[in-house]
C-alpha cells in the first residue's frame, strides 16, 4: 500500500529522445506518447532504471529496500542475515510516468513561450493532489475565463506581455491568437518558478529562467496545445558515413523525434513501507532517501538515447 508521494520534475536543457520504436509516419523514431491526448510522456520505468544507475554511481544507503533485490547471482546475499533477509524483495519506490507539464513553442517576441493548457493543468493538480509534501497550491483554474476556440483563437498570459506585438497578438509557430493578460496566469507563473524549475545555487542562470517563466507563460485552447505538442517537436535526422567512401551508407539515413530544449516534466514518485524482511522504514522515509537523488543544485540526469551524441540532459527537482 502506497503510503508517501512527492513529486519529481524533470526539466530538458538538450533535446530528449526517449523513444517508441520504429514509426508508421515520415518519422523513423517517434517519441513516446500518450494513447488518448498524444501528449509526450517518459515510462516511469525508464526514469526508475536511471535513478537506480545513479544510486549505484552515489553509493545511495538502502539500495536494495529502494529498488528491490537484484537478481545479480550472490549481489545482496549477507551470510550473516537470516534466510528471510535474503529472499528476493520488491523496491518500496514507485515511479510513475513523466507528464507534460510546459512545452516550448516558438514566438515572434519573446523568443519562445513556455505553453501549457487547462487540461494539462487540471491533471497537475490532480496528480499532485495524491501527495501532501509538496508545496500547496495557491492558484486556481477556475479563476481563469473560458478560452475561445473561434476564428481568431485566445491565449491567457501574464501581465507582462513580453510576447505580444503591438496590435495585441500573439504569434507562436506561424499561428496568431489574442492575447488575454489574467493575473491568475501570473500566479500560476510565479508557483511554477519557486517549485518546478531546477535549483541553481548561486548561480545567476536559476534567476533568469524564473524571470522568463513569469513573463512568458501561456494558456492555450486545449486543442491548438494538443497540435503544438504534436507538430512542433524537434525532428533530426541523422546519417552514418562509410568510412572509406565518405558517402552515406545504403539504409544509414533516419530521422529521430525530440522534445525540445526547455520542456517541463513531472513525475509522480510512491512509496511504501520496506518490503524486506526485518526493516521498518515507512514509505515517508523511503522518499526522503530517494530524495537525495539529484538534489545537489545543478546536478542533472541523462534521459533516452543518443547519449554520446549530448541528448537527453535533463536538470531534476523534487517537490518541497
Amino acid at each position: 500500500m502506497i503510503t508517501a508521494t512527492k513529486m519529481l520534475y524533470l526539466y530538458t536543457e538538450t533535446p530528449l529522445h526517449v523513444g517508441s520504436g520504429s514509426g508508421l509516419s515520415s518519422i523513423d523514431l517517434p517519441i513516446q506518447r500518450e494513447r488518448t491526448t498524444q501528449y509526450p510522456m517518459i515510462q516511469g520505468s525508464g526514469i526508475k532504471g536511471k535513478l537506480r544507475a545513479a544510486a549505484e554511481f552515489t553509493e545511495l544507503p538502502d539500495l536494495d529496500i529502494l529498488f528491490g533485490s537484484s537478481k545479480t547471482e550472490g549481489k545482496n546475499e549477507n551470510p550473516s542475515a537470516t534466510n528471510d533477509e535474503n529472499k528476493d524483495h520488491a523496491g518500496a519506490l514507485i515511479v510513475g510516468d513523466a507528464r507534460i507539464l510546459l512545452f516550448p513553442v516558438r514566438s515572434l517576441n519573446g523568443i519562445f513561450a513556455y505553453t501549457t493548457s487547462c487540461n494539462v493543468l487540471n491533471r497537475f493538480i490532480r496528480d499532485i493532489g495524491r501527495g501532501k509534501a509538496d508545496s500547496p497550491i495557491n492558484w486556481a483554474i477556475s479563476a481563469l475565463p473560458e478560452i475561445s476556440q473561434t476564428e481568431t483563437p485566445q491565449a491567457l498570459i501574464t501581465s507582462s506581455r513580453e510576447l505580444v506585438a503591438s496590435d495585441n497578438a500573439l504569434v507562436l509557430e506561424e499561428f496568431s491568437f489574442k492575447a488575454i493578460p489574467n493575473p491568475e496566469v501570473d500566479r500560476i507563473a510565479q508557483w511554477l518558478a519557486n517549485n518546478t524549475l531546477p535549483l541553481y545555487g548561486d548561480r545567476e542562470e536559476g534567476a533568469y529562467w524564473q524571470k522568463k517563466i513569469q513573463s512568458s507563460l501561456v494558456i492555450l485552447p486545449d486543442n491548438d496545445f494538443r497540435d503544438f505538442a504534436l507538430y512542433a517537436t524537434e525532428v533530426i535526422t541523422r546519417i552514418k558515413i562509410e568510412r572509406k567512401s565518405k558517402t552515406v551508407e545504403d539504409g544509414a539515413l533516419w530521422t529521430e523525434e525530440h522534445l525540445p530544449t526547455d520542456t517541463l516534466l513531472y513525475a509522480p514518485i510512491y512509496a511504501t513501507n520496506s518490503r524486506k524482511n526485518g526493516h521498518t522504514k515507512t514509505g515517508a522515509e523511503i522518499l526522503e532517501i530517494a530524495s537525495n537523488l539529484n538534489k545537489t543544485p545543478g546536478s542533472y540526469l541523462q534521459l533516452g538515447g543518443d547519449e554520446t551524441v549530448g541528448r537527453g540532459i535533463v536538470r531534476t527537482r523534487w517537490g518541497s
